[in-house]
C-alpha cells in the first residue's frame, strides 16, 4: 500500500513539473506619458529577445560583497517592437480622445496575442504623477502578462 501511495505520489508530482514547464511567458508594456502639454513620449513595447536572468544575478552575503562581472549594457535588449500611443496630455490638457485611441490600439494587440494563442494571466499597472508645480514629470505604465502553452 505505501509502494501505491508513493508511486502515485510521485506520478502526480512529475505531471505536475511537466505541466509547468509546458508554458511559455511574454510580457506587454504600456508607458502613456502623462508630461503635460504633449512633451512626453507614450508607447507600447514587446520584447523580441530573450533574456536569462541568471546571467545578470549575484547573490549577496555580509561576507561577500562581489558583483555580476557582466555590463549593465548586456542587458538591453535591441529587438523590440514599439507601438507609438498618444500623450495623455497636450497644451489644452487631458486629452480623451488620446485615450480612447490608445484603448483602442492596446486593445488591437492584445486580440492579436489572443489570436495567436496567447492566454492574458495577468495585468498590473502602476503611475508615478505629477507632484507639484516644478515637477511636470509623470507615467502610467502597464504589464500585461501573457501565458501560452510552449510550441
Amino acid at each position: 500500500m505505501k509502494k501505491t501511495l508513493i508511486t502515485l505520489l510521485l506520478i502526480v508530482l512529475t505531471a505536475v513539473e511537466l505541466q509547468a514547464q509546458q508554458y511559455e511567458v511574454k510580457v506587454v508594456t504600456s508607458v502613456e506619458s502623462i508630461v503635460p502639454n504633449g512633451l512626453g513620449r507614450s508607447r507600447l513595447i514587446s520584447a523580441n529577445a530573450e533574456r536569462d536572468y541568471k546571467e545578470f544575478t549575484t547573490t549577496q552575503t555580509e561576507d561577500d560583497n562581489s558583483r555580476n562581472k557582466s555590463d549593465r549594457s548586456d542587458i538591453r535588449v535591441k529587438d523590440f517592437d514599439e507601438t507609438k500611443l498618444l500623450n495623455f496630455y497636450n497644451l489644452g490638457g487631458i486629452r480623451f480622445q488620446n485615450i480612447a485611441a490608445n484603448d483602442a490600439l492596446i486593445t488591437s494587440k492584445i486580440n492579436t496575442m489572443l489570436a495567436e494563442g496567447w492566454d492574458l494571466a495577468f495585468v498590473s499597472s502602476a503611475v508615478e504623477s505629477d507632484s507639484g508645480k516644478d515637477d511636470g514629470q509623470g507615467i502610467f505604465i502597464t504589464r500585461y502578462i501573457f501565458k501560452r502553452l510552449k510550441q
